[in-house]
């Protein structure tokens, strides 16, 4: 036997760090037999595997079941048996933490292995200290009851004096301590028949300390005074005074009045509405649980309080505190029971912690009875805060609210003040639940007396006719609330609805206007489900790991067909959906996360795959804006594009509240236009946030692609005209450089004309070039031929003017008789002489 979980009395424990530890039994078998042991297995970030090897080293043959163990409840045994084969048999019980986020995992515990088909033992063991056997040789020894003790090899128990006490098991007796605050608790009495309450205190029990005569302790408070019960809560009605009764069908009441009939037109809104806590409600109970000891088995986990409920005092700090609400099934409204419902009902609950250690409450939920998950935990102190989950599947289901002070070993209450208090319990829908209001219903008519029906898929309740409408297009509905128009709530840009109007997608289609121009876009090559795994990354402790992302972007009518799953087997198993719900936390939505542990990380046989969560189950919209519906991009955290198209943002949310994420998770895709990447294109993360978010609430990636780059038009290619050969001319068509568009439109063929070798342009030049040179030339010969026959006229009349005139002060002379009769039209006159006229002027005086 080769141990190294570490013995805890009772069981064995794991250790609660990265460190893997080991189990290792070898056995002999003289036939077939089998193995069984009880377990507790709590934390999803320890993978707890079960294995066995033959003599040669070998692995036996194991289904996935029977190799990977199921996790358990907190403060439940769960039982695994494996048949064995005759000969020997190595038996390898071990467990891996991975820290992920610097949190202690949860031990795994294990405890009563049994093996049959072994040989008779040859010698009896001895029942240790704090067990006896009555009866020599038998197969087990039991514990020793309380108060009382036994040493080694006991046949049976002896009782502790008086004035000291023993838990079951014990090997030896302690004094009894004096009795303190801590070892009391307050509760609130059942309403009397004069509706009356009051507050009573009671010793934890059993109880060990002593009140009488003993320095520092105390005694029991006084009971409180008598006071008015609290209203029945909503749904139910005061009956004698002192019971709350359920309000019978068709009837509705909010706690204070009597039952009242819904009116005409509405019907009941079941359901559970618990806000007063003077008594537990039937479907409820409590409990309390500790995997060291039983000293609080038979004590309530939880207390009523009046306006609350609070965690008990339990019988240690590292108790589980255990509340439980059991859901029958769901029953959807009347207006709403013919469609595919994505939600069947949702809880909500009110809460606060006070903690002064390291406190945690767990909100777990069992379906169908199969196996208890937990849905969400809360550490430390939290304000009051409200909390919802919604059920996407019409099954029974029990809630349950475990609290525990420490999740260190502990047989002391020292934190009794740590506490955690449940204000209201609300559950819609619920099958057997009561009713605190009436909502408006579909009728036939509007006659008198028409019964409710139920709307057709994707119509809401006309106010004015209460009768069935189909959403606008593109519009859907929210939830179970179809009352009214305003209740078809429209779809984000670049989405449509489905038929049903239950969800919006986008089709893979997109149009943008830029500067006047219509980009389109075509983006089915992105509709299949696109894949990224970042890293590695490490833990603290050197584990390596990787965070697997699944996008299904857009298509298959809204259908969401990314799928993330808690395998244990392979990961390259191409049917996930084939393997037990069980085994497997399925999730399938847009956007998806799970963590990789790889096969050589920490020496598993296959990869595993764990905490699986989606990221995004409501798509908002697509559009080329920074900011939609409260969610925005960040610019810093990719390198901006040289290109001038416009980056196409896809934006995603998940509305499921987590400790850390008070609003829910978010996500946005880019898309970006990239001709070298292809079709199918490349998926990145920021290297500033390498696990694809720096806060845990929004994530971000870039996915770039030539499907991202628009249609190509005729407005994405010029042509090219060659030169005139041979009375022919070539026309060539080229794309505009760079690229970036892709299918639409091809680039024409080559075409080729006729041409001759002088274009008509330029003969047309030539000859209007020619025409204006000649008529140029003939306007300059007729101006010098006529400046010619004016000079020469002119001339004549100077120097007959010279000669002739006789009076020299005349400012004209006549010409002689006849000279003028020739052109009587040349004739000019003129006060200024010549330059001709001034030089014969001049020589006539010499």
């Amino acid at each position: 036997l080769h141990l190294s979980l570490m013995p805890c009395g009772t069981h064995l424990e794991s250790n609660r760090d990265e460190c893997t530890v080991s189990l290792v039994y070898a056995v002999h078998l003289m036939k077939q037999g089998s193995v069984s042991f009880d377990y507790q297995y709590v934390d999803n970030n320890v993978f707890f595997e079960f294995f066995i090897q033959n003599d040669q080293c070998q692995e036996m043959d194991q289904t996935a079941d029977q190799k990977w163990i199921k996790l358990t409840s907190n403060g439940e045994w769960g039982t695994h048996t494996v048949n064995l084969k005759s000969g020997t048999n190595i038996l390898y019980w071990r467990t891996t933490g991975i820290l992920l986020g610097g949190k202690p995992v949860k031990p795994v515990l294990l405890k009563n292995i049994q093996i049959e088909g072994v040989a008779y033992t040859s010698e009896c063991f001895p029942c240790r200290p704090g067990t006896f056997s009555k009866t020599p040789g038998s197969s087990s020894c039991d514990l020793c009851p309380r108060n009382t003790y036994s040493n080694k090899g006991a046949s049976s128990c002896t009782p502790c004096p008086e004035a000291q006490y023993s838990e079951e098991g014990w090997a030896e007796c302690k004094e009894r301590p004096p009795c303190s605050e801590k070892d009391y608790f307050q509760i609130h009495t059942a309403c009397d028949s004069n509706g009356k309450t009051q507050v009573l205190y009671r010793w934890v029990e059993p109880k060990v300390c002593v009140e009488d005569n003993v320095t520092g302790a105390v005694t029991l408070p006084p009971s409180g005074e008598k006071e008015d019960c609290p209203p029945c809560n909503p749904g139910f009605y005061t009956h004698n005074s002192s019971t709350c009764l359920p309000c019978p069908p068709g009837t509705f009441s909010d706690g204070i009045t009597d039952c009242q009939a819904c009116p005409a037109g509405t019907e009941p809104s079941l359901g559970y509405e618990y806000k007063w806590w003077n008594i537990l409600p039937r479907n409820m109970k409590t409990s309390c649980f500790n995997v060291g000891n039983s000293k609080c088995d038979d004590m309530n986990g939880w207390e009523v309080a009046g306006d609350h409920i609070r965690s008990g005092i339990g019988g240690s700090d590292n108790d589980y505190l255990i509340l439980t609400l059991r859901v029958p099934g769901f029953k959807l409204p009347t207006s709403v029971a013919g469609v595919t419902a994505s939600e069947f009902g949702r809880i909500t609950f009110v809460f606060e912690t006070i903690c002064s250690a390291d406190c945690e409450l767990y909100f777990m939920m069992d379906v169908n009875r199969k196996s208890t998950n937990v849905v969400e935990s809360w550490e430390g102190t939290k304000s009051r805060r409200a909390y919802t989950h919604i059920m996407t599947k019409n099954a029974s289901v029990s809630y349950t609210w475990a609290f525990q002070r420490t999740n260190k070993p502990s047989d002391v209450r020292r934190f009794v003040n740590d506490i955690v208090k449940i204000y209201s319990i609300t559950v819609t829908n619920a099958l057997d639940g009561s009713a605190s209001s009436c909502h408006a219903c579909a009728l036939v008519s509007q006659e008198s007396g028409s019964s409710c029906v139920p709307c057709p898929a994707g119509h809401f309740i006309d106010k004015d006719t209460n009768q069935c409408q189909e959403c606008p297009p593109n519009t859907f509905l929210s939830g179970h609330h179809i009352y009214g128009e305003e209740a078809c709530q429209q779809c984000g840009p670049g989405s449509k609805s489905n038929k049903e109007h239950s969800v919006c997608f986008s089709d893979c289609s997109f149009s943008h206007t830029d500067q006047n121009r219509t980009l389109t876009y075509d983006l089915s090559a992105l509709s299949s489900v696109g894949s990224i795994m970042n890293g590695p990354s490490f833990t603290s402790k050197g584990t390596k790991y990787y965070h697997q992302f699944n996008i299904s972007l857009c298509g298959p009518e809204g259908r969401k067909v990314a799928v993330c799953t808690d395998n244990v087997t392979d990961l390259s198993s191409k049917d996930l959906q084939s393997e037990s719900a069980a085994l497997n936390n399925y999730v399938e939505t847009f956007v998806c996360q799970s963590t990789i542990i790889p096969a050589d990380g920490r020496g598993f046989r296959t990869a595993l795959s764990s905490q699986s969560i989606s990221l995004a189950d409501t798509f908002l919209g697509a559009t080329v804006e920074s900011t939609l519906d409260g969610v925005s991009v960040r610019p810093d955290l990719f390198p901006e594009t040289s290109r001038k198209l416009p980056d196409i943002n896809f934006f995603y949310r998940s509305p499921r509240i987590t400790a850390s994420c008070e609003h829910g998770r978010s996500a946005v895709i880019t898309l970006r236009c990239n001709p070298e990447k292809g079709e199918r294109g490349e998926l990145t993360v920021s290297s500033k946030c390498p696990a694809g978010t720096c806060d845990g609430c929004m994530f971000y990636f870039l996915w770039e692609s030539s499907s991202a780059c628009p249609i190509c038009t005729e407005a994405d290619y010029h042509s090219i005209e060659g030169a005139c050969k041979g009375g022919m001319q070539d026309t060539l068509y080229v794309w505009n450089e760079p690229k970036l568009c892709t299918k639409g439109v091809s680039l024409p063929e080559k075409s080729s004309a006729p041409c001759e070798a002088v274009p008509l342009w330029l003969k047309v030049g030539i000859g209007g070039g020619a025409f204006m040179a000649v008529l140029l030339i003939s306007l300059t010969c007729y101006f010098w031929k006529k400046n010619k026959r004016l000079e020469y006229k002119y001339s004549r009349l100077v120097m007959s003017a010279n000669k002739e005139c006789e009076l020299p002060a005349a400012d004209s002379c006549a010409l002689a008789e006849g000279e003028g009769e020739e052109n009587e039209d040349d004739v000019v006159y003129s006060n200024t002489p010549s330059l001709l006229g001034k030089l014969k002027a001049i020589a006539s005086k010499v």
